[in-house]
C-alpha cells in the first residue's frame, strides 16, 4: 500500500465522519417522515471509479455498503463545479434499485481534479404511479411505479434546473414533503463537499487521492482474512418467497456458496424466473451489485466486527446470476418491491454461511413484516393526508452465541420505529396496539426473537393503506440444531360491523370509517434443543411475557405459573421424558415441508432446466401453469423425481402451440 498504517487509519475515520456529518445534516433537515425518523437513507462518499470507500454506521440504511456508482456516473458526459446530479431509474446504470429511491451526487473537485463523489439517497415517500406510495407487488412493469430521472444534472454550475423539480413535484401525490427532502439531500452533499476540502487540506491531495484507494485495498484484504477461517466446500441454501403475485405461486431463491481459499463465489443458478409482479430485482448482471451482496456483507461483519465497511470488501467474491430471473430481470419488469426479494436473499445468504459456520452465524431471521403507509383525509377538513408510518420488523434468529433480539428484523433493523404521538399528528389515526407478540419466537435453547405487532383505526371512507414487504405467512423462519421455527406473519382487517378479513400477503387495502387493521410481522427462529434451555432462562421469559406458559411447558418442559412459580418435580419430569430431535443443520415450518413434499429438488432442477432454455417473457407464464398442472394431480400420481415437470411443460407445449413454434425457431437459430 502507499500510505502507512498508521495514516490510513486517520483517514479511514476522517472519511467515516465525513459520511456521518452527511447523514445527520439530512436526518436533521428532512421533511418525510419516513426520512427523518424511519431513516431509509443513505449517504457516502466513491472513488471517482465510482465504488464506495466510506459510509456512516449509525445512522440510516447501512445496507448499501459497497455500492457501485459507477454505471451511473458515466452517464452523465461531463462535470462541472457546482453540478449536482439526480437518477431513481432502476435501469440507467443500476445504481437505483426502485423509483422511490432518488439517488443523487455531487462531484468533489480540487484544483480542477475530482478526486471524489459525495453520494446518497433518501426514499420518497411517493413518486407517483399506480397505488399510494407507488409500490405493490401487484404492478407489472416499471411504467406503473411513478416518474423516472434518467442520471441527469440537477444542478448546472450551481444554477437549479427548476423544470426538472416542477416535473417531478407534479407526478408526485405530496410534492411538499419530496421537495423537502430533495432540499435535504442537497444540503448533505454540499456538507460532503466542504467536510472533503477540511480533509484535504489537513493531508494533502497526494495523501487523500492514494488513501481512498488504499482504504478499498485494505477492505480487500480483510474480507479474504474472513473467508480464508471458513471450510472450503459448496454450501447450498434455499428459501422462499410466499407468492409471485396476488394469488400466486411461491418465489425460489436458491444459493450454492463455494467457498475456495480466501474468495468466494454466490450462484444464484436455480433461483425462479422473472415475475408479472413487482418482486424483481434489477441488478443489470453487475457480479457483485448491491442488491446481491447485502447478505454476504452482513455475514462478514457478523464474523469480524471490526471489518471496514467499504466496497473494497465485495472484491473477494463474485455472483453467478442468469439473466431473466427474479434476481435479474430484462426491462420493462416491475422492481419497486424489490426490498422484499432482497430482505429474503440476505436471508438464503445468511444460510448458506451457516451451513459453512454454524457455531458463528444465526439461524434464521423473519425479516421485515411490511412498511405500512397511510393515505387518508382528514375528517373535517378533508384535506389529504399521507405518511409512511412506521415498518413492522420481526424477530432476530437465535445462534450459539444467545438469543435473537426481538422485534429488531435483524436484517432490516436499521429501520426506526416512529413514535405514535408523531403519527398521530402526521395522519388522522389511532393506534391502539404497537408491541411484541408472545410465543412468537421460535423455541430452542436459543430463542428466536418476538414479532412486532401494529393495529391500527381510522376514520375516514376511502383510507388506503399500503404494507408493502407483506411475506412470511407461509414459510416461516428456519431454526437450526433442533431449533424451531419463527411463528408466520398475519395481516387482518376488522370492519366496524365486527367482519374479521384475513388479508394473506395483500399488501394494498381500502378501508372505511371505523375499519381496523392488524399486522404481525413473523417471529425469529430458534437455535438448539429447546429442552436444553436453562430453566431459569424460560422462568424469566414467561415474566417477561415473552413466552406464556403453556408453550413453556409445550416446547421447553418448563412448568411454571404467570407469577414465576416454578414447579421442579413436573419439569424434572417433563424434561427427562423428552427425546432430543436431530440435530439438522436447518428445520422448517410445516408449511415448507407440506410444499417441498410436492416441489422436490428434482422437480425444481427439471423447471430452471426448461425455463433457461425459453425465451424470458414465456417463462412466468409456463411456470404458473406447471405449477398449476402438478396442483392438480392425484397425490398418488405425483413422483416428485422430475418427470412430473417434463409431463406437465409437454402439456402446455402441447395445448399453446405458440410456444412450441417459439421454442422450434430459437433451436434453429442457435
Amino acid at each position: 500500500m502507499r500510505t502507512d498504517p498508521v495514516t490510513l487509519k486517520v483517514l479511514e475515520n476522517h472519511a467515516q465522519a465525513v459520511a456521518e456529518s452527511m447523514a445527520f445534516t439530512l436526518f436533521r433537515t428532512a421533511h418525510s417522515t419516513f426520512v427523518k425518523e424511519t431513516e431509509d437513507f443513505t449517504t457516502g462518499l466513491v472513488a471517482p471509479s465510482g465504488m464506495t470507500f466510506a459510509s456512516p454506521r449509525d445512522l440510516g440504511a447501512t445496507w448499501f455498503i459497497g455500492l457501485d456508482y459507477k454505471g451511473a456516473l458515466e452517464m452523465i458526459p461531463d462535470y462541472e463545479e457546482g453540478d449536482i446530479c439526480i437518477t431513481n431509474d432502476p435501469y440507467s446504470g443500476f445504481v437505483c434499485s426502485h423509483t422511490p429511491d432518488m439517488h443523487i451526487w455531487k462531484p468533489i473537485f480540487w484544483e480542477g481534479e475530482i478526486i471524489a463523489f459525495a453520494v446518497g439517497h433518501i426514499h420518497n415517500t411517493d413518486m407517483g404511479g399506480a397505488v399510494p406510495a407507488s409500490l405493490s407487488r401487484a404492478n407489472t412493469e416499471v411504467h406503473q411505479e411513478g416518474i423516472r430521472f434518467r442520471p441527469s444534472k440537477l444542478v448546472s454550475r450551481g444554477v437549479m434546473n427548476e423544470q426538472l423539480v416542477e416535473t417531478m413535484m407534479l407526478n408526485v401525490r405530496m410534492p411538499e414533503q419530496n421537495r423537502g427532502d430533495l432540499n435535504a439531500q442537497i444540503a448533505a452533499v454540499n456538507t460532503g463537499e466542504a467536510k472533503m476540502h477540511e480533509m484535504i487540506r489537513k493531508f494533502g491531495v497526494d495523501v487523500v487521492r492514494d488513501g481512498i484507494e488504499d482504504l478499498l485495498d485494505m477492505g480487500e484484504a480483510r474480507a479474504r482474512a474472513v473467508i480464508s477461517t471458513l471450510k472450503d466446500g459448496d454450501y447450498r441454501f434455499v428459501d422462499y418467497l410466499d407468492e409471485d403475485g396476488p394469488a400466486g405461486v411461491p418465489v425460489r431463491l436458491e444459493l450454492t456458496l463455494k467457498v475456495r481459499g480466501d474468495g468466494v463465489i454466490l450462484d444464484f443458478t436455480g433461483s425462479d424466473p422473472q415475475l408479472k409482479s413487482a418482486l424483481n430485482m434489477p441488478t443489470g448482471g453487475n457480479p457483485t451489485h448491491i442488491l446481491l451482496m447485502v447478505g454476504y456483507n452482513y455475514c462478514l461483519y457478523t464474523l469480524d466486527p471490526s471489518i471496514p465497511l467499504n466496497g473494497g470488501i465485495l472484491r473477494a467474491a463474485t455472483c453467478i446470476v442468469p439473466e431473466g430471473t427474479v434476481l435479474n430481470p430484462q426491462y420493462p419488469a416491475a422492481v419497486g418491491m424489490r426490498s422484499l426479494t432482497c430482505g429474503r436473499l440476505q436471508g438464503v445468504t445468511i444460510g448458506a454461511f451457516h451451513g459453512a459456520a454454524p457455531d458463528r452465524i444465526p439461524v434464521g431471521s423473519a425479516g421485515g413484516g411490511g412498511i405500512v403507509n397511510v393515505k387518508t383525509f382528514d375528517a373535517a377538513t378533508g384535506q389529504l393526508s399521507m405518511a409512511s408510518i412506521d415498518p413492522v420488523t420481526g424477530g432476530a434468529g437465535g445462534s450459539a452465541l444467545g438469543d435473537g433480539t426481538d422485534g429488531s428484523g435483524a436484517t432490516s433493523s436499521f429501520l426506526k420505529n416512529t413514535p405514535v404521538e408523531i403519527n398521530e399528528v402526521e395522519v388522522p389515526i389511532k393506534f391502539r396496539r404497537y408491541g411484541l407478540v408472545p410465543d412468537s419466537g421460535g423455541a430452542g435453547t436459543a430463542r428466536g426473537g418476538m414479532a412486532t405487532e401494529l393495529e391500527v383505526e381510522v376514520f375516514t371512507p376511502d383510507t388506503v393503506i399500503t404494507a408493502r414487504n407483506r411475506d412470511r405467512t407461509i414459510f416461516a423462519a428456519w431454526g437450526g440444531a433442533g431449533g424451531e421455527p419463527g411463528a408466520p406473519s398475519l395481516f387482518t382487517r376488522v370492519t366496524a360491523a365486527g367482519e374479521v378479513i384475513n388479508l394473506g400477503n395483500t399488501d394494498v387495502v381500502t378501508m372505511g370509517p371505523g375499519d381496523v387493521f392488524n399486522l404481525t410481522s413473523g417471529g425469529g427462529a430458534g437455535y438448539g434443543d429447546p429442552f436444553a434451555r436453562p430453566v431459569a432462562l424460560v422462568v424469566r421469559d414467561v415474566l417477561r411475557g415473552s413466552v406464556t406458559p403453556e408453550a413453556a411447558a409445550a416446547h421447553y418442559g418448563v412448568v411454571v405459573d404467570r407469577e414465576g412459580q416454578l414447579d421442579e418435580a413436573a419439569t424434572e419430569a417433563l424434561r427427562a421424558a423428552h427425546v432430543a430431535p436431530a440435530a439438522e443443520t436447518y428445520s422448517y415450518n410445516a408449511s415448507r415441508l407440506a410444499f417441498e413434499a410436492i416441489w422436490t429438488d428434482a422437480n425444481y432442477a427439471a423447471l430452471t432446466q426448461a425455463l433457461a432454455a425459453m425465451p424470458v417473457h414465456w417463462r412466468h407464464f409456463v411456470k404458473r401453469e406447471v405449477f398449476d398442472r402438478i396442483a392438480a394431480m392425484p397425490a398418488s400420481a405425483r413422483k416428485g423425481d422430475g418427470s412430473d415437470v417434463v409431463a406437465a411443460i409437454e402439456a402446455v407445449k402441447a395445448k399453446v402451440p405458440g410456444l412450441a413454434r417459439t421454442l422450434q425457431m430459437k433451436e434453429a437459430a442457435e
